[in-house]
């Protein structure tokens, strides 16, 4: 069977429920990647850290995703690319279930290497595949659903998980995620056609890619931007906790505000950004500028906390769609991204620890409005996708 005829196979043998149980991949890993931010004042409190210490568990699987993107594909080499993602979703389970049972901070940071080694696989295999799985007319469409995933489980991954987490405590919520990716891991084994590896990215195109001036700016609007939220938003409980003194349920209330507020967010961009990301980044990084910070007031009690929470949510939720829109080579999208996130809880961990938690919103403002500033100051173009 050639390779043309293979790929039409895969079409046909996948279609949409294959690109749902994608999805389901990847909303998997990113809710795995950010449970910790919800989490962080009772993981602490059970293993006996400060929350800065705590916040290894979102600042190291960040790390090992952004290289783990590049080097889990070529490491896979020949495999077939349903079997190692079914293996990846199948790790990340491991990781989550051992995670409930962690007696000590060091093992959970441990097992959160594994998480950012199924994240960055994950995000580097699946962000290619809608174009194998259905007719080329629908690519677009099954693209966004593929993407969804990540959107979605960025703005409602914390929520749910602090839900669980109060209704049981963070040790449910660990378990609660590897029974997902369990699930999923069968849903990818069952509904996946044979995908073949296609050509991999050399080192050399994505140094290539590194030369044009677009790409190194939409590359650093992306740091700025994301390292800004996660500098603040990693705190987002003990914040909460600070600024209207509530308890686990209007915590967890406020969170998912914020993640209704984030959905609606997304698809208002997504919208939006098809037609200019740069000016839609441009209203997102001056409302982020001015939320982060003011979430350092502890004025105003639970409605102003809700307000904010609901303006950072609606802000932030745009971002995934904006920044693809604006910086299209995925490989080194991947991996920005996810070492964005990782520095931005390591910073605002060193701000917790060495300042004040408010310290860590003020930081994000203005990784945030640096973000602005790079807006403002060029016209970044969107480099073609470097394959996968």
């Amino acid at each position: 069977m050639n390779m043309c005829a293979k790929s039409t196979f895969s079409k046909v043998k996948g279609g949409w429920p294959a690109v749902a149980a994608v999805a389901a991949g990847t909303f998997s890993v990113v809710t795995s990647e950010m449970l910790p931010v919800g989490l962080l004042t009772p993981i602490g409190s059970g293993l006996g850290v400060p929350a800065g210490t705590a916040g290894l568990t979102m600042t190291v699987p960040g790390l090992v995703a952004a290289v783990a993107a590049p080097a889990v594909p070529a490491a896979a080499g020949r495999l077939d690319r349903r079997w190692v993602l079914v293996g990846l979703m199948g790790l990340l389970a491991a990781a989550n279930l051992l995670s409930a049972a962690a007696p000590h901070i060091v093992v959970l940071v441990g097992l959160r290497v594994l998480v950012g080694v199924c994240i960055g696989g994950v995000w580097a295999v699946a962000a290619g595949l809608a174009v194998r799985l259905v007719p080329e007319r629908s690519v677009g469409a099954a693209t966004s659903l593929v993407f969804s995933g990540i959107a979605v489980a960025s703005v409602l991954g914390v929520p749910a998980g602090t839900l669980a987490g109060g209704l049981g405590g963070w040790r449910v919520a660990f378990a609660a995620v590897g029974v997902l990716s369990l699930a999923v891991a069968a849903a990818l084994a069952l509904l996946l056609p044979p995908l073949p590896p296609e050509r991999a990215v050399r080192p050399a195109e994505v140094a290539g890619l590194l030369r044009i001036p677009g790409v190194r700016a939409g590359l650093l609007v992306v740091l700025l931007l994301v390292t800004g939220h996660f500098a603040g938003y990693t705190f987002v409980r003990p914040v909460l906790e600070r600024a209207s003194g509530a308890g686990a349920g209007l915590i967890s209330g406020l969170l998912l505000a914020y993640g209704a507020a984030g959905v609606a967010g997304n698809f208002l961009a997504g919208a939006a950004a098809a037609r200019s990301p740069r000016r839609v980044l441009l209203v997102i990084s001056a409302a982020l500028a001015v939320v982060v910070p003011a979430m350092s007031v502890p004025a105003g009690g639970a409605v102003a906390a809700g307000a904010l929470v609901v303006g950072w949510g609606l802000a932030y939720g745009g971002v995934s769609v904006a920044t693809q829109g604006l910086l299209t080579a995925s490989a080194l999208f991947v991996s920005a991204f996810n070492a964005a996130i990782a520095l931005g809880a390591l910073l605002g961990g060193r701000a917790v620890d060495a300042v004040s938690l408010p310290a860590a919103l003020w930081l994000g403002g203005l990784l945030v409005a640096g973000a602005l500033g790079v807006l403002l100051s060029a016209r970044p173009r969107a480099a073609e996708p470097a394959g996968r």
